[in-house]
């Protein structure tokens, strides 16, 4: 390493590399001042830490969703297209059969790829009713014809004993993010429910050995230092897995037509991300394609050990098939 061509911050940061320790949030707040021109350098390091400290034999963690049930959520949240609030022009249905599903796994499994998600809109389940019985029905027949595929789900908010029911159940992973950092999510996410709330389903679901994917969502509307806020606070809650999602505005959304962030804000954030969680999944998700188009390999590059392929709900994604061959480009690095 020449000292001498890096900056002072990004030196003083080594010692992640050097120990496996997390970057101190006063660290990563002086990290977001490095300019623009010097964040390869910071991607550089962060691909180091991301080598030494997260890296498994296997290849990178890659999982696929499916939409199981789509649009008229009561939820405001303003990046989204399957909100009642929203004019967003999207496929609406209620929860898919069981044999929707099974088709989707099969074909998530026939690609390689290592995690399935069952994603239905709507505020959550804080009691078991019928639908939600329906969804651990789904997982059953999942587990029983693909066991070596993981399932894992994303049903928002949950109550305790939905929680334990798909701890008994044998979920992999359950996603629900915190999106922004806590203090701002009333300002800019929703206010129909609160930050707390995902909260404490993120300490039911741990109380349960459920692992966690938990992340965020950046360009919309926050800081940098907002967005080290929402890192940080990660990792209070014990998550395993943190996907980024770059913004992809939607018509018809209270952010559509929003200017998306910097190449170098983002390079920054997945950089910064990665120090403060040396040895966590760290997924790139929404956005990947779509808004980071040429750079998405640079964003793996810097400090991310995950992707999301196949499609994000209501906006496209990548070919599983070509996303199998992009994960190789990308180990070649490695």
């Amino acid at each position: 390493m020449d000292q001498k061509a890096l900056h002072p911050h990004i030196i003083a940061a080594y010692r992640v590399l050097e120990t496996g320790e997390p970057i101190s949030q006063a660290d990563a707040l002086r990290l977001a001042t490095v300019p623009g021109e010097l964040s390869l350098d910071l991607a550089s390091l962060a691909n180091k830490v991301k080598n030494r400290y997260a890296s498994k034999e296997e290849s990178l963690y890659s999982c696929s969703i499916m939409n199981a049930k789509s649009g008229v959520c009561g939820e405001n949240c303003k990046f989204c297209a399957q909100s009642r609030h929203n004019r967003a022009d999207i496929e609406v249905y209620d929860l898919v059969d069981e044999e929707s599903v099974l088709l989707e796994a099969r074909n998530c499994y026939s690609s390689g790829v290592s995690h399935f998600g069952i994603v239905t809109s709507g505020y959550g389940y804080k009691k078991i009713n019928g639908e939600f019985q329906r969804v651990l029905a789904m997982i059953d027949r999942l587990h029983a014809e693909l066991p070596s595929l993981n399932i894992c789900a994303s049903l928002g908010i949950l109550g305790e004993e939905p929680a334990a029911a798909l701890a008994a159940h044998g979920i992999s992973h359950y996603n629900i993010n915190i999106q922004v950092a806590p203090d701002r999510y009333h300002d800019l996410i929703a206010d129909t429910h609160s930050v707390e709330e995902r909260i404490e389903t993120i300490k039911r679901l741990r109380k349960n050995n459920i692992s966690v994917c938990c992340g965020g969502i950046m360009g919309v509307g926050e800081s940098m230092q907002e967005r080290i806020a929402m890192i940080f606070a990660l990792q209070e809650l014990d998550v395993s897995v943190i996907p980024l999602n770059v913004l992809v505005p939607i018509d018809g959304t209270p952010l559509e037509g929003k200017e998306p962030l910097s190449v170098a804000d983002i390079v920054k954030t997945f950089a910064i991300c990665r120090l403060a969680h040396p040895d966590k999944i760290i997924k790139f998700a929404a956005g990947r394609e779509t808004v980071m188009k040429d750079f998405q390999g640079l964003l793996m590059l810097s400090g991310a050990n995950g992707f999301l392929t196949g499609g994000y709900l209501t906006t496209r994604g990548r070919d599983t098939a070509e996303d199998q061959r992009f994960a190789g480009q990308i180990e070649s690095f490695n």
